[in-house]
């Protein structure tokens, strides 16, 4: 599959540019997102040799990802993968990814940091096993990490759903539009890298919009 890696970033200045080498290694098309940093995101990446897409001022994660996501429908990638830029997602397991998209129907390939979750922060797992439960019920399909942003999403996927979430649910609404739409969610296991970065993940509003995009998804 022709693939690019999608890398939203804000104010990732101190992991950016390891992030970017060391995802060269496996893939070599790499577009950032600068969702409107103030540190040197934008010109660190472009250094290292991404493609660097600049926002003016912060928009969230959702608003980021549709921009990133016209950006791979527009250029003619097969599939997208999705990471962080602060160095928590490990650049060896988009080999596990690309694997399991491989297999037939597959056209969302989740990250699974469950089946290691050593260092997640306690609240942040417990929310995961509610909101993962919930989705896999939705859709039909087993998800046991719905929250975890390394992913695989094939373009197919893309020209279909239409996504309107602006913030960090945006990545339960593409599962369960994907899933509505008869696409296979499959998971893959990864590792997190949990070394001091700050989650910008607010646990109330966060989990608040969870459930204000699932009343507005199922209605």
């Amino acid at each position: 599959m022709k693939t690019c890696v999608l890398i939203p970033a804000y104010n990732e200045a101190q992991h950016i540019g390891g992030v970017i080498q060391d995802v060269r290694k496996y893939i070599p098309d790499i577009v950032v997102i600068n969702d409107g940093s103030a540190d040197d995101t934008e010109k660190i990446a472009r250094e290292n040799g991404a493609n660097v897409i600049s926002l003016k001022q912060n928009k969230g994660k959702g608003e980021v990802l549709k921009l990133g996501f016209d950006y791979a429908v527009a250029n003619n990638y097969d599939a997208v993968i999705t990471m962080d830029g602060d160095g928590q997602h490990s650049p060896g397991d988009i080999l596990n990814l690309t694997e399991t998209a491989s297999r037939p129907r597959v056209g969302v390939v989740v990250g699974n940091r469950m089946c290691n979750p050593e260092g997640m922060p306690p609240v942040r797992f417990a929310i995961n096993l509610l909101m993962s439960f919930i989705i896999s019920l939705i859709c039909r399909q087993n998800v046991p990490d719905t929250q975890c942003g390394y992913r695989l999403i094939k373009v197919d996927v893309l020209r279909k759903v239409r996504l309107t979430s602006s913030k960090y649910e945006i990545e339960s609404e593409m599962i369960i539009k994907a899933s509505r739409l008869g696409f296979k969610v499959a998971s893959a296991p990864v590792k997190s890298v949990y070394a001091g970065q700050v989650s910008l993940i607010n646990p109330v509003i966060d989990t608040w919009r969870f459930f204000i995009m699932l009343c507005r998804v199922l209605i």
